[in-house]
């Protein structure tokens, strides 16, 4: 296995969700003890700590299809220059939500640096929805169903142009797993924008080894992958807390093949868990099972 320097790095906010909560979730993956598993496993881990983000009850909604958006969008340039940073030096980013708006920022810093290294970026997107709505199709106005759309350059520009004027990352060189459930207008743009997706009917027939092998088959030119995994991806019975349960996700085994399948792969160079809700978890366990997910990612095996 070999060793490397994991900085983590935490973003608590729920500004993008419609249900409180996942604020907590760094916290909740840390009390779980992912830094201390992942030295256990021969990494080296620095703690980056959290950016700070203000709450709800300090903001007021200016727009209700693009619900708290100064506030993400300063939350999200942050969290791509610290991001960008990291990558630059050399370091593998593992930055924990925080709800799946805060990818934004993370997918823009891992652009910007791919960017300036004439590298191409690929994301890996495990999740039960597609997070790909505009302001125009998203029927709540919540952003953390945008960040995929805003990495490819759809929507509104205060969020594609987080981290720079340019798509952060070509639709050919996405690629969804696990997903159960779309609106409309996400079903237009996965068709339209040409982007991958492997959806839980296919894993339910194909079985979990074949999909992924055809995902990485998918990414095979890409050479920075980011991993961008939502709890809410996993059966509910596996991980109750998170931001938005959905029945019918990965089973335990499946999402830890996932995982051991990148490490495997050797072709994962950086992650983001999000959508861990403490308040709607049973003592933890979400947190507990993601930690075991990341351990899994980065090395740990039966055998």
């Amino acid at each position: 296995m070999n060793s490397k320097e994991i900085h983590i790095l935490g973003v608590p906010m729920d500004l993008g969700a419609g249900r409180r909560g996942v604020d907590m979730g760094p916290s909740a993956i840390r009390i779980a003890g992912v830094g201390e598993r992942l030295r256990s496993l021969g990494h080296k881990v620095v703690d980056e700590g959290d950016i700070l983000i203000k709450p709800p009850e300090l903001q007021r909604i200016r727009n209700e299809k693009l619900r708290y958006l100064p506030e993400i969008v300063r939350a999200c340039t942050l969290l791509a220059g610290r991001v960008d940073k990291l990558v630059s030096n050399g370091h593998f980013p593992l930055v924990l939500g925080g709800d799946h708006s805060i990818a934004i920022g993370t997918i823009a810093g891992l652009a910007s640096h791919a960017r300036s290294e004439g590298k191409k970026l690929g994301v890996l997107w495990i999740d039960a929805h597609g997070d790909l709505n505009t302001d125009a199709s998203s029927p709540s106005g919540n952003i953390h169903g945008m960040p995929l759309a805003a990495s490819i350059g759809l929507g509104a520009l205060e969020l594609t142009s987080v981290g720079g004027e340019f798509p952060k990352v070509s639709p050919k060189n996405v690629v969804l797993v696990g997903t159960r459930e779309l609106d409309d207008g996400e079903r237009v743009n996965i068709k339209q924008q040409g982007v991958n997706i492997f959806t839980m009917e296919e894993i339910d027939k194909h079985g979990m080894a074949v999909i992924m092998a055809k995902a990485l088959r998918k990414l095979r030119e890409v050479d920075l992958l980011h991993v961008s995994f939502d709890l809410d991806a996993v059966d509910p019975s596996v991980a109750p807390g998170v931001g938005t349960p959905v029945k019918g996700g990965l089973d335990y085994r499946e999402a830890h093949l996932i995982m051991e399948t990148l490490n495997e792969s050797g072709l994962m160079t950086s992650l983001e868990v999000v959508e861990a809700n403490p308040i709607l978890d049973n003592r933890n366990q979400s947190a507990e099972f993601a930690v075991e997910l990341i351990q899994s990612g980065f090395g740990k095996k039966i055998i």
